[in-house]
């Protein structure tokens, strides 16, 4: 049997759940998967499974600096061979990101660490989740003669970022790259060729559906967004937007699960119009937690600007909830007026449109959009059958 090992810039994170559903539906399948990560998260985790994990988990750079100098060193003289091979891809890699030397000299220590763990480890294949700096510490480290790789890209900012990150290098390097979308896999190719086409393959976000249970919506006043607080994710128009509807739905209210740079906007934005009754900041919450709070509410909404596909949309609908999301990237993939309704992001009308029409749907037709999403959710985001083509790859 191989041994697949994952490898990580930061993990587990209150928003790397999706991967550790990943990681646990390949154990699941009796795959024996060993977690690296570069450094630990400076944050507090919430949720008991990844507090659990965390003590699974091998660090490469936290606390081990003057061990990954050692290691390097030790590379040097037992595979110079490799560390040469590796200074060309490492010098472009520095020449795409326009500079970072002590940055690209830690992956390029890191990368020497990691073969020597993958070796020591029986490692045969490493498997990276986003195209930053742990997707480069995987090339060099395979460069250096350690296992073949591959990751998953996600966006949105590795795709923002695309033109720094040497994105056609790791694509030639790697066994196969997962795109989670189309519109993903569109940008990849926009990013490095048409010859990498081939090399591209779809492989969804899923959700182990054991946690997630379908019920219809309550007959509520209630919306429930839930991600980082974010100038991407857009939550700040929905003050404004409470503040156009809350005179026909006295009872109305946005809870926004979840933390971030954008809080004190949004709080700001909550005291200017006085909807303190109307949009609740709760902060984060454990998964189970989070899942109540979706169940509570009529619909789910995610206004965002920027994206990949967001995991949240899934679970929504996996909860039975339809959604209220934007035109980017990858949610029309999954979202149209069959689950739920959709506009341009930056439309205030629109949206403010769509929530009202979410508000006056009666309890049958929120359940049948609810219905169709929970549908589409174990046809194409079912975590067990996209780990499996995933396995497959590997």
């Amino acid at each position: 049997m191989r041994r697949i090992a994952y490898l990580m810039n930061s993990y587990p994170m209150i928003s790397t759940t999706f991967i550790r559903r990943e990681i646990e539906a390949h154990e699941r399948r009796g795959l024996d998967i060993k977690r690296y990560t570069v450094r630990r998260w400076a944050g507090a985790l919430v949720d008991p499974a990844d507090i659990a994990e965390q003590q699974r988990t091998e660090y490469l750079l936290s606390g081990n600096a003057i061990g990954l100098a050692m290691s390097f060193i030790r590379e040097c003289g037992v595979n110079p061979g490799g560390v040469l091979r590796a200074l060309g891809p490492w010098c472009s890699l520095i020449k795409k990101a326009r500079g970072g030397f002590i940055r690209h000299a830690a992956y390029l220590m890191q990368a020497a660490l990691l073969r020597q763990r993958a070796k020591r480890d029986a490692i045969d294949h490493i498997h990276v989740h986003f195209s930053t700096n742990a997707a480069a510490v995987a090339m060099l480290c395979r460069i250096m003669g350690g296992p073949a790789y591959s990751f998953t890209v996600h966006g949105p900012d590795e795709l923002t970022d695309a033109p720094l990150l040497d994105i056609p290098a790791k694509i030639g390097h790697a066994s196969f790259v997962a795109a989670i979308t189309h519109f993903c896999k569109s940008q990849l190719i926009r990013f490095s060729s048409i010859a990498a086409a081939d090399k591209i393959r779809i492989v969804h976000c899923g959700l182990d559906l054991r946690d997630f249970t379908a019920t219809p919506p309550p007959d509520n006043q209630t919306f429930v967004c839930v991600g980082r607080l974010c100038p991407q994710k857009g939550q700040a128009q929905l003050p404004a937007a409470a503040a156009e509807l809350r005179a026909d739905f006295p009872d109305l209210k946005i809870i926004l699960v979840g933390d971030g740079e954008s809080r004190a906007e949004i709080e700001a934005e909550i005291a200017r119009l006085g909807v303190a009754k109307n949009v609740v900041i709760k902060g984060w919450m454990e998964n189970a937690a989070v899942r109540e709070e979706v169940k509570n509410a009529r619909a789910f909404l995610l206004p965002s600007f920027a994206e990949g596909l967001p995991v949240v949309i899934m679970e929504a609908l996996a909860l039975g909830r339809p959604v209220i999301s934007t035109y980017i990237a990858g949610i029309p993939e999954l979202v149209d007026a069959g689950c739920g309704w959709i506009v341009p992001a930056g439309d205030k009308a629109g949206l403010v449109k769509v929530m009202r029409a979410a508000l006056r749907a009666s309890p049958e037709a929120l359940a049948a959009l609810g219905a169709e999403g929970r549908r589409r959710i174990e046809h194409h985001h079912d975590i067990d059958k996209e780990a499996a083509t995933l396995a497959a790859l590997f």
